[in-house]
């Protein structure tokens, strides 16, 4: 390419001294030398001009066109980086820039797609791996009564509450991916009401306690009674989030363990931890585990039953209320869930805060007497 525009420089300089040359001519006067000179002169410069005008701003950006074109072609999309165009008064250098910039979109979308098949390829591996567990269940449950277990009466009621199990486990199932594609796009919306999540908490602890002291579990609950813990929020979405991390703290802690629900009241939000002495949560787990479907210890999480679904609902709750969940964990020692929802503040503190303001002061009391 560089011999290209030398070559091309030189017939130009060449014709421009030539040019000049026969034009100096027609004057009065003009000698050889002059000619010589003048036309070695304007071959000079000319030369020098044309070859850094084609090299710099023609050649150099049709090379990189070029490039660019051929990892295109070859399919090195990877290779391919933004980069920081300075201002140029090459033509070429903003059809460059245009190229780069369409390549590096297409390069977004491709990823993009790829991350989307892949999502889809695992979504589909683990729903069928999820589906396929209670329906072979209850199919081996139900022709083994068709085989003429059904005949006997313990083995048939026995076999029958296996079955009816095995598909309300799969209709939990249902319901929850349900929940969260409707929550996905949408199409359920949220019911904000005023409530107190201090006694909301203890509603859910009450339901689980049982549970709970089947495994030796303790379950704490810290809060200031003269604090206020009003939120606007919905109530029964909020339930689940509850339900489902207290359950969980619960159900993969060892038996014996403890788990402390806390209430902390800030000065427009309130904070929730859910925290647990249990078995703790990998590091290269910690990213993954509000996806569907994924489990830290598959086959334990399968003897406890679950969906797997239950983090994703309670993040995608959670976002719908503008709040998000952090977890911390350290393996063998436990984890701690957190969230936050806006503090609904009532009269008295209303009242206090404007007297502390110096917004407004307190009427003084007045003695009636008869």
């Amino acid at each position: 390419m560089l011999a290209t525009s030398r070559g091309i420089s030189l017939i130009l300089a060449l014709a421009i001294s030539l040019l000049v040359a026969a034009f100096l001519s027609l004057l009065p006067g003009s000698t050889p030398t002059i000619l010589f000179v003048a036309a070695g002169l304007s071959f000079s410069v000319s030369y020098i001009l044309i070859t850094i005008t084609l090299e710099f701003l023609v050649f150099k950006e049709i090379g990189n066109i070029y490039s660019l074109l051929e990892k295109i072609q070859k399919k090195e999309l990877s290779g391919i980086t933004e980069k920081t165009y300075k201002s140029s008064i090459s033509p070429l250098s903003k059809i460059n820039r245009v190229i780069n910039s369409y390549v590096l979109a297409r390069q977004t979308e491709i990823d993009s797609l790829k991350k989307t098949a892949e999502f889809r390829r695992e979504f589909i591996a683990d729903i069928s791996h999820e589906l396929k567990t209670p329906i072979f269940a209850a199919q081996g449950y139900i022709h083994t009564l068709l085989d003429g277990a059904i005949d006997d009466k313990h083995v048939r009621m026995k076999f029958l509450k296996r079955a009816a199990k095995s598909l309300d486990s799969l209709d939990v199932l249902v319901q929850d991916l349900l929940t969260l594609n409707q929550m996905e796009s949408g199409v359920i919306k949220f019911s904000f009401t005023v409530f107190d999540l201090k006694d909301l908490l203890t509603e859910v602890i009450d339901e689980l306690e049982n549970k709970a002291s089947k495994r030796d579990v303790v379950i704490k609950f810290e809060f200031e009674p003269e604090k206020n813990y009003l939120t606007s929020a919905d109530r029964q979405k909020i339930y689940r989030v509850c339900q489902n991390l207290i359950f969980n703290a619960v159900k993969y802690n060892h038996n014996g363990g403890e788990v402390v629900v806390s209430l902390k009241s800030h000065k427009n939000s309130i904070q929730v931890d859910v925290k647990d002495n249990g078995h703790g949560i990998p590091p290269d787990d910690l990213k993954r585990i509000f996806e569907r479907f994924y489990r830290v210890e598959k086959s334990r999480s399968k003897e406890k039953g679950g969906t797997g679904l239950g983090l994703a609902i309670v993040k995608h709750i959670l976002e719908g209320h503008k709040s998000k969940i952090s977890v911390s964990s350290t393996v063998s020692k436990g984890s701690i869930f957190t969230f936050y929802l806006p503090l609904e503040k009532d009269k008295k503190t209303q009242e206090r805060e404007l007297i502390e303001s110096g917004k407004t002061t307190l009427k003084p009391h007045t003695a009636h007497t008869d």
